[in-house]
């Protein structure tokens, strides 16, 4: 019996120690098999930080080509651009060149017409010097673009040139003989300018190399009240039977 309790004394620590040994194993076996997953988690991460980054590097890729291709087009724009500025700045130049050499020409121009007004029959004096005044004032403004002053004087000489081609009858005053009185009177493109007093009585006609009013006899009363009611469109045209330059004379004229 002593023995027996001997060997079970001396078994029993074997067996503690054994046990101990196995689970100090079991556990290393689960500390590596944590340690191993913990392993495989921070690979997993590595893995998955690796893909990342292998994409953002790519699209970084992608966008330094797009960028590449942009500045391209940016520089072919900025060179497209530097080159219509240097084009707009040489038109500047010829414009301010043009400038000033039109501004005198538009003035000759202004003289010129002055002076055919001048010399011309008489008609519509207040209309005409009004029209000349204004344009005189025009080729003073600052505001008024050189574009606009040609075409004012252009205007100008169109009206001038249109009074050669039109028939035209109005009432005004006139001047003689230290007196003013109301007639009307009739124009003829530029060949003719003729006057009637309101009551018939008297017709006229304006002498260029005399530079005066003469007098019509009664004759030509009829076909000057004819004339007047054609040119206010009172009376279908007809021929009027009136006195007109001689034929050299209108080809100095022309």
């Amino acid at each position: 019996m002593r023995w027996g309790w001997l060997l079970l004394a001396a078994w029993l620590p074997g067996s503690l120690l054994a046990q101990d040994a196995g689970d100090r194993a079991l556990a290393d076996s689960e500390a590596l098999m944590q340690e191993a997953a913990a392993s495989q988690q921070r690979i997993e991460q590595l893995d998955d930080a690796t893909r990342d980054a292998l994409r953002r590097y790519r699209e970084a890729l992608q966008e330094r080509e797009q960028l590449t291709v942009y500045n391209a087009r940016l520089q072919d724009m900025v060179a497209a651009q530097r080159g219509e500025l240097e084009s707009l700045q040489a038109q500047l130049a010829s414009i301010e060149g043009t400038q000033q050499a039109v501004l005198p020409m538009l003035q000759r121009m202004v003289d010129s017409l002055e002076r055919f007004v001048e010399l011309d029959l008489p008609f519509q004096p207040e209309e005409r010097a009004e029209r000349l005044a204004q344009l005189r004032d025009l080729m003073n403004r600052a505001d008024v673009s050189l574009a606009e002053k040609y075409r004012r004087v252009l205007e100008a000489y169109q009206i001038e040139s249109e009074y050669g081609r039109s028939l035209e009858a109005w009432r005004g005053s006139l001047d003689g003989d230290g007196t003013t009185r109301v007639v009307d009177f009739l124009r003829l493109g530029r060949l003719m300018l003729f006057y009637q007093t309101l009551d018939g009585r008297e017709q006229g006609y304006w002498d260029p190399k005399e530079n005066a009013w003469v007098t019509l006899s009664d004759r030509y009363r009829r076909s000057l009240e004819q004339g007047l009611r054609i040119a206010r469109q009172q009376q279908t045209p007809v021929m009027l039977r009136l006195p007109l330059p001689p034929v050299t004379e209108l080809e100095v004229q022309q």
